[in-house]
């Protein structure tokens, strides 16, 4: 009970501080099971279900905070979404999947720990369709594969190439992750084997409920506290080097 309980504690603080970008929170949820010692098949398919509650959350409320683009959503949205229900779908062995999700934690350290402002160029510029459409698939591919939404990996895209602001880039990345997740999700059900759920989701659930919808709030309407982002990043960072070190 008291590890259950803390692991509540830990995915409710994550759901807040990844909702406030725009994000689903499913590396942070990952990231505390594999601290915990939960095993990857039950991992995936668990962190998958917060990572719909959370951005259901967040699309919602970027939306109404007129933070969503659909033309910067579209493109890589209608490719990545098939791919991740194909990686989903596939099971890599526990090395290979421990070895690619600890790569993922460190590389969303390194998102969390910087300001989103940060790469983002003073002008915004049209998207270019071809380039998305590319994107689009090996991002989905690989967020199936993990079991994330692939917001960590579109929205240093999105700023880089300056074709969203950080809200918006928040906005899009919150849908994105939905339908990913989604997809993911499906994907993983239809192996035949796809791994419970954990029963503790009845306790988590509702954890990232309520982290998503104060994290979206702070996210669409107010600046969001770095020292917390590098907190949980800090997090992401121990989580990452255990399983890339396991033997």
């Amino acid at each position: 009970m008291a590890d259950t309980l803390l692991l509540t504690l830990l995915i409710f603080l994550a759901a807040l501080l990844y909702s406030s970008v725009g994000h689903g929170g499913a590396s942070g949820y990952l990231a505390v099971a594999s601290l915990f010692g939960l095993v990857p098949e039950k991992m995936k398919p668990t962190a998958l279900v917060l990572n719909l509650v959370v951005a259901g959350v967040g699309t919602i409320r970027f939306w109404r905070a007129g933070c969503f683009a659909w033309n910067v959503f579209w493109p890589f949205a209608v490719f990545s979404v098939p791919c991740a229900f194909v990686g989903g779908f596939m099971k890599l062995p526990d090395q290979t999947y421990k070895l690619l999700l600890g790569v993922v934690l460190l590389f969303a350290a390194w998102r969390l720990a910087i300001k989103q402002s940060a790469h983002a160029p003073a002008e915004q510029k049209p998207i270019s369709l071809l380039p998305a459409l590319s994107f689009g698939a090996p991002i989905g591919l690989l967020s199936g594969l993990v079991g994330v939404g692939g917001g960590i990996f579109l929205s240093p895209l999105l700023l880089l190439l300056g074709w969203a602001d950080p809200r918006r880039t928040a906005g899009v990345s919150a849908a994105f992750i939905l339908v990913n997740s989604a997809a993911g999700l499906l994907g993983t059900l239809a192996t035949g084997h796809p791994g419970a759920v954990l029963h503790e989701i009845l306790w988590w659930a509702p954890a990232a409920l309520l982290g998503g919808l104060l994290g979206a709030e702070l996210g669409s309407r107010r600046l969001t506290p770095m020292v917390m982002r590098r907190l949980l990043a800090l997090v992401l960072v121990i989580a990452g080097a255990k399983l890339l070190l396991a033997r």
